[in-house]
Parts: C-alpha cells; structure tokens; sequence
C-alpha cells in the first residue's frame, strides 16, 4: 500500500544516518513531507526532507524555535519521532554523574522536549502519532554493561505510557520502538570503541554483537523504519502506548 503517509507532515530527530535517516527516507517516499534534524546537519546532505535542520536534542531553545517555525509552516505535525540518543558502554562503576546526567539528557529529556514543544499544536488538531526510540535493552531486558543506557531506555518506556495514557482521549497516540542490535554507524563506532578498550580484534568484539542476537545476524535500520511507519501511520490507530520489540529475538 503506497502513500500510506500522503499529506502527513513529520518531524524527526537524530535523521542524518542510521535508524533516524533510514525512518525519514522511508517516510519521504511514503508521501510525508519530512522535517528532519541532526546535531551534524551536513549529515542531512542527500535527503530529500522538505526542510532540513541543524538542532540539539539538548536545548531546550533549538526546540522550541523549531517548533514554532514547523507549526508556522506546516502547521501540527501528524507525527513526531524521537531518534535521538547515546549509548554508554560501562557498569555502575565506570557510570560517573557526568555520564548518568549527559545519558538522561540526551535519551530522554530530550524527548521531553520534543513532546512538550510540539504536542500542544497536535492536541488543538486533535491527532497525531508519536514514536520514541526505546531499546531491547530497557525494562524489558539486561545486558553486560549497558547499565546507564539500560536505564534511560526503560525510562522512555514509562514516558511512552505516561503520554499515551495522558492523551488517549485526545487523539494522540504514543508507542516506542525496542530495536536489539542493529547495524548502524553507531555500532560501528562502538565496535571500534571496544576493540581499542580490550585489545580485542574488531572481527571478534563484532562477532559478539552478533552472537546476543538469537536471530544470528544483526537487524539493519530499514526493519527499525518499517515498525515506524507501521506506527506512525493510520494502520496503527487503535495502538498506543506500547513497546514494539523488533530484536531478532533478543528478549526471549
């Protein structure tokens, strides 16, 4: 079914590479008119967004701007997905205040932010579909030194819950995406991160990466896009509040 996003307006966060890039381009050639955002705004280069932006997840001020400028322009969005995020490698004890507070920040305040700017505009419509992305790695499951990244994911999990059940009379619908491991430049990095930290060949830390996966390979961003649109989509209008698991089986 093409065009399943005709007419919608949408705004992304963290869409100039990986799962929030392969998410604006599937939306784009699903017929929304896309909004997209990066810290690196030259990653956005190439995309064919109807507007494109350098913003912060971290301001508070970039966020408001932009909302005020996407409404002024496009009016409400229909949809909002909030991709951004970090993932801190480390136990407890390698967790100093710096890491915990940058880590909230980034991974859910910033969502706060997104959702505060942009839904009063969306309630006066009445509709709109907002998408987080959350983890497999959550509330859902542990895994070895994942532990301020593991808290803030189950964190956008119970903020996922919290507005969908502020707003489900409202027309607003809110759900988050649980991916396991997913091949991306993030992981790339981080597996070059590790290998420098262990001494270990890059091959074996990214055969580790593939092995927690009980599917045997690693997920890649188009299968993460295709839940988001799912969600983001009118297919999805009697589905609000939940976390969508799409891990290769990495939570059974």
């Amino acid at each position: 079914m093409p065009n399943r996003l005709r007419a919608k307006t949408a705004v992304i966060t963290a869409a100039g590479q990986g799962i929030g890039r392969a998410i604006a381009e599937l939306f784009i050639a699903e017929g929304a008119q896309v909004i997209a955002s990066d810290l690196d705004d030259a990653k956005l280069k190439g995309l064919a967004a109807k507007k494109s932006v350098k913003l912060d997840a971290r301001s508070t001020q970039e966020i408001e701007a932009l909302a005020q400028s996407v409404v002024h322009d496009f009016g409400a969005p229909h949809i909002l997905v909030n991709t951004a995020g970090f993932v801190h490698d480390g136990t407890v004890l390698e967790c100093s205040e710096p890491d915990w507070d940058f880590s909230f920040d980034l991974n859910v305040k910033s969502m706060h932010r997104m959702i505060r700017a942009f839904l009063p505009a969306m309630l006066k419509e009445g509709r709109g579909s907002i998408v987080n992305m959350s983890s497999a790695v959550s509330s859902i499951r542990g895994v070895p030194n994942r532990y301020v990244y593991g808290a803030t994911k189950a964190a956008v999990i119970g903020l996922t819950k919290a507005v969908a059940a502020d707003f489900i009379r409202s027309g607003i619908r809110c759900n988050a995406i649980c991916p396991g491991t997913i091949h991306s430049p993030s992981l790339e990095e981080r597996i070059k991160a590790q290998s420098a930290k262990t001494g270990k060949s890059l091959d074996d830390v990214r055969k580790a990466f593939v092995d927690r996966q009980p599917m045997g390979r690693l997920g890649t961003p188009q299968e993460v896009a295709a839940l988001a649109l799912f969600l983001a989509s009118d297919e999805s209008s009697y589905i609000t509040g939940q976390a969508h698991l799409v891990d290769g089986g990495m939570a059974l």
